[in-house]
């Protein structure tokens, strides 16, 4: 493997890494967001979005040269059948190029897809976390509220000399409910989303498995042979 395949290699490994430090299920998305949110990553936030289109053009450039190889690889190997070419040595020589353009492919692939993967789980993560901060502070308030109101109406004498405050009690009680119900609803949405993004990483980690295991049997009786 030539070096730059290797270090594109060794990214995806990091970003698969990367990818479980961010499912661990005890780090919360609250202290997630805090790293994100530090003022160190604030300053280079401008940069990091800069390198990171950049790292994604990179990927889309190797993906597409792994794509190229294949079929430039497949056309030979086709051509060869159809011209009757039957030499032992020649046909190891090309079924394994084939073979490594096949795997940088998968290696290019998964790479660019995981980075994508990444950012999307970054983005979900700090807006869960300013979910859950909303829907906290539309819990305080609403309880705030009540009790507010409670109190009101344990005093009878209070509530009949002034009903307007009543009803302006009544009123934000009535809207920091709302406001609870609509965050409570976005968090279970999020939290949906979120599940999804697990269950199609599971198996993309499962296929990523399948294809080791058959690049690894090829290697084997590519040795054999």
């Amino acid at each position: 493997m030539s070096i730059h395949w290797t270090l594109i290699a060794g990214f995806l490994y990091a970003e698969i890494g990367v990818i479980l430090l961010l499912l661990v299920p005890f780090i919360s998305t609250r202290m997630w967001n805090k790293v994100f949110k530090s003022r160190f990553l604030r300053g280079l936030e401008s940069q990091l979005i800069y390198y990171f289109y950049v790292l994604v053009a990179i990927l889309i450039l190797f993906f597409l040269d792994a794509i190229r190889e294949m079929q430039k690889y497949s056309s030979e190997e086709q051509h060869s059948k159809t011209v009757g070419m039957s030499h032992l040595d020649t046909q190891m020589q090309m079924h394994m190029r084939l073979f490594r353009a096949q795997r940088n492919f998968y290696i290019a692939g998964f790479a660019l897809f995981l980075c994508l993967v990444i950012k999307r789980l970054v983005g979900l993560i700090s807006a869960n976390a300013g979910l859950q901060a909303e829907k906290e502070a539309a819990m305080k308030q609403a309880e705030s509220a009540s009790r507010a109101a409670e109190s009101l109406m344990a005093s009878g004498g209070s509530i009949n000399s002034d009903p307007a405050d009543v009803k302006e009690l009544k009123e934000a009680l009535a809207k920091a409910e709302k406001e609870a119900e609509v965050a409570k609803k976005d968090v279970n949405s999020m939290k949906t989303q979120s599940e999804s993004l697990a269950k199609e990483y599971d198996r993309l980690m499962e296929e990523k498995d399948r294809l080791e295991r058959k690049v690894n049997v090829m290697g084997g009786e590519k040795k054999d042979d």
